[in-house]
């Protein structure tokens, strides 16, 4: 940024007109600041945090949520008067984002019933089943009526005090503004949606009603879930109150006009141009997934396979797979604390950048290793729980860079199954777009990628930025001048400009990565034996 772009951006802040986008990630809390071109971000903060695992659920507090928005805002607010010498005072818009699925319970004085159950947990295989069944879709095991039915089958004590259920971006939004409200794309990880009227589904929900719906007493399931809104609709404003909890400093002025909450689903498409018909992108951090925007309804029910929509409605097949990066991660901070035994300190990107240029020197195959990432149970291949392994045969080439290959295949392998399904759907793609934190070093999980999919893969500058800057856009979008729709917006006011690497596959990673994927379905056994015994 040059003096005089520094100026235009400080004149920005002082005068209220950047927009907010905030998004409470799985282990991260991030903060992310736009001014009036949403393609340059002004300023970031985040706050890092990690799920319990209580009585075998996962779960998050409501006290966590609020420490690490708190400091999120305020790590942005502190890098915001570093840069540019000027505190929030205001701002022109603000968007909420968050993980999707899971089951927030309310009773009638807006009391946590139960504690926030998260869409890691997979407790639900019964529910899921029956609703499946029931509606003829798929209902997967992390949906919010997924959990709130199951809780219903376990006849659990809170179920008849249920007053409204929400998502963790509903319930955030909720406390800021005071409305009851859900983007379109993260209500479609919590009920089946209806393309055509851009609500909940009449006719299930009637079934819902009809069949399991004794315990609402009267009520519709409609309205115990937050009202459905589209991108670019009105979602409320920042209250004093909700002023007051995001920045304890009580710098922060109420009135921002706040656009719908939506899913990290959602923010990833937005963040990756990938809302229009035969658009896709895979988003990885702990959990890993794909969508593809469809151009026509699939032609049967998968239970690998979602079908969720774009923050503007439109209908998506999404492959979601509970286990993305950690693993990867957990082995990146041990040859980091080795690389610090050993006297050389390297910070986080550093040693990412290593691991991942050594993966190039490996072999397409990863020389016959095997891994699994699973840290937590696997609908796709149906596992309830999660045991990380690495398994190799006495003839399989264990070296550093078969090990970083084989572990980055395993991000990959589960995503690979569900997608080869919708190949057989004949849903088709021109390039993917990925994006998260993994994809920070230059080309080398892009270009596995690619070999795992087969299809091109395209990184754009802001990949890293993710869904925090994706909910921005939104925000910016809603009171925006633009004329058309979302899709119009993205393609000529954000993307219009830029910059794209694009790898294709390689026929070697294509092979290798074939054959590593016939030995990861194999070996699932192993992992159930696992799970069995451990």
């Amino acid at each position: 940024m040059n003096d005089s772009e520094h100026e235009t951006a400080a004149a920005v802040i002082a005068a209220g007109r950047a927009t907010l986008g905030i998004e409470l990630g799985s282990t991260r809390i991030k903060a992310c600041l736009i001014g009036d071109d949403p393609t340059v971000v002004l300023a970031t903060g985040s706050h890092e945090w990690e799920n319990q695992f209580e009585e075998r659920s996962w779960t998050y507090s409501l006290d966590s949520v609020w420490e690490g928005l708190q400091a999120a805002y305020a790590d942005l607010a502190s890098d915001v008067q570093q840069r540019f010498g000027h505190p929030i005072v205001s701002l022109k818009s603000i968007g909420i984002s968050a993980m999707m699925h899971g089951y927030l319970a309310f009773g009638a004085e807006d009391n946590l019933l139960v504690p926030f159950r998260t869409w890691r947990n997979t407790s639900t295989g019964v529910a899921s089943r029956q609703l499946s069944d029931l509606f003829g879709v798929n209902i997967p095991l992390r949906w919010s009526i997924a959990h709130l039915h199951q809780a219903v089958l376990d006849e659990e004590a809170h179920v008849p005090d249920v007053n409204f259920v929400t998502t963790l971006a509903g319930y955030v939004h909720w406390q800021l503004t005071g409305r009851k409200v859900v983007g379109i794309g993260d209500a479609s990880g919590m009920f089946p949606i209806d393309p055509a009227t851009h609500d909940y589904d009449s006719g299930m929900l009637a079934r819902y009603e009809e069949n399991s719906g004794q315990w609402l007493r009267g009520r519709s399931l409609k309205d115990v879930f937050p009202t459905v809104l589209v991108a670019g609709e009105h979602g409320g404003d920042l209250h004093p109150q909700g002023a007051a909890l995001l920045d304890l400093t009580g710098t922060l002025q109420s009135g921002a006009p706040m656009c719908p909450p939506e899913g990290d689903a959602g923010t990833g498409m937005v963040a990756t141009n990938s809302v229009a018909a035969r658009t896709g992108n895979v988003s990885a951090g702990t959990s890993i997934f794909a969508m593809i925007v469809l151009e026509r309804p699939l032609a049967s029910a998968h239970h690998e396979i979602d079908v969720v929509t774009t923050p503007a409605g439109k209908p998506v097949a999404m492959v979601h797979c509970n286990n993305g990066a950690s693993e990867l991660a957990a082995w990146a901070n041990l040859f980091a604390r080795f690389a610090q035994a050993a006297g050389t300190q390297l910070d986080t990107d550093a040693v990412y950048d290593i691991l991942f240029r050594e993966v190039l020197e490996g072999e397409a195959n990863a020389g016959g290793l095997l891994a699994y990432n699973y840290l937590a149970g696997e609908p796709i291949t149906g596992l309830d729980e999660g045991r990380p392994l690495v398994v190799r045969t006495p003839d399989s080439r264990f070296t550093l860079a078969n090990f970083m290959r084989s572990q980055l295949y395993s991000v990959y392998g589960t995503l690979a199954l569900g997608m080869q399904l919708l190949a057989e759907e004949s849903v088709s793609v021109d390039t993917m777009f990925a994006h998260g934190g993994m994809f920070r070093t230059a080309g080398v999980a892009q270009q596995m990628l690619a070999g795992a999919l087969g299809v091109p893969v395209a990184v754009a500058e802001s990949a890293s930025e993710g869904g925090a800057w994706g909910m921005a856009v939104l925000a910016a979008f809603m009171v925006s001048d633009a004329d058309g729709d979302l899709e119009s917006y993205l393609r000529d006011d954000v993307f219009g400009a830029a910059q794209l690497e694009i790898v294709s596959p390689r026929p070697a990673d294509v092979a290798g990565f074939a054959e590593y994927l016939a030995h990861y379905r194999d070996g699932l056994a192993i992992e159930k034996a696992a799970i069995a015994a451990l």
